[in-house]
């Protein structure tokens, strides 16, 4: 897991935990939006982008890696930690092992209910889809459907070329395996903000309103029209927006 760091270092700190198959690019325009005010550190989880080489296991492994180095670098706490997907299902895990580590969180299309299945079914439907993201056509397909920008498509592009197979195959399974640790959860103290698409799966959406009520200083919000992940990906000043409101309430 690598790290970049935006802003002064003596501000408040924010660390943002980007969607599978993103990288921390995904949130320029937020960090665009934000730096003057804050100290932001964006995770490049494992097997992505600039960390194509290194293999993710899994979300608890990569939530150990980024407790370990928010006790190292950042005092061992954070005015807020937000993340999308994948990066939210770590930022979930990084509150449930640690409940005191983040004043607030922003989490954003978490799925925290296992999908019964998914590892064989990840096996091979992404084993057969491996071959197709080094493709051009695929990989605007895919990021269309990721509701990226134009101008983020080259570095998505050139990004998912370094992703290996097997990390494509860990970040399925983990992600479709992975359950609240509601016993754990529930001891969490941080001003939390629950978001999901009204258009998302059911099952996103369960697990939005499963974690609303699992963490005890939270609020529901689910964007009207809105897909998986779309918030911060295509509607960068309303999640600004939102996250102002969070960090000053």
């Amino acid at each position: 897991m690598k790290f970049k760091t935006f802003g002064d270092a003596k501000l408040p700190r924010i660390v943002l935990l980007h969607g599978g198959g993103l990288s921390w690019w995904a949130y320029q325009p937020i960090v665009d939006a934000l730096q003057t005010e804050y100290h932001l550190v964006l995770p490049v989880i494992d097997g992505h982008g600039e960390d194509g080489e290194t293999t993710f296991v899994s979300i608890e492994d990569s939530a150990r890696k980024l407790i370990a180095y928010i006790d190292s670098e950042l005092d061992g706490e954070v005015a807020l930690i937000g993340g999308q997907s994948l990066g939210a299902q770590i930022a979930v895990e990084l509150l449930s092992a640690r409940p005191q580590m983040a004043k607030r969180a922003l989490i954003e299309s978490a799925l925290v209910y296992p999908v019964p299945g998914i590892a064989l079914l990840s096996r091979v439907s992404y084993g057969m889809a491996y071959g197709l993201i080094k493709q051009r056509w695929f990989s605007r397909t895919q990021a269309k459907s990721l509701f990226l920008r134009q101008s983020m498509y080259e570095q998505y592009y050139q990004d998912s070329q370094r992703m290996s197979k097997q990390t494509l195959l860990n970040i399925s399974a983990s992600n479709g395996n992975y359950a609240l640790k509601e016993e754990l959860l529930q001891h969490s103290r941080a001003k939390a903000l629950v978001v999901a698409g009204s258009r998302e799966l059911e099952i996103v959406r369960r697990s939005a309103r499963r974690l609303h009520e699992v963490l005890p200083l939270s609020e529901l919000y689910l964007a009207p029209q809105m897909g998986h992940g779309e918030l911060s990906l295509a509607h960068p000043q309303t999640y600004v927006s939102l996250l102002r409101q969070l960090l000053k309430s």
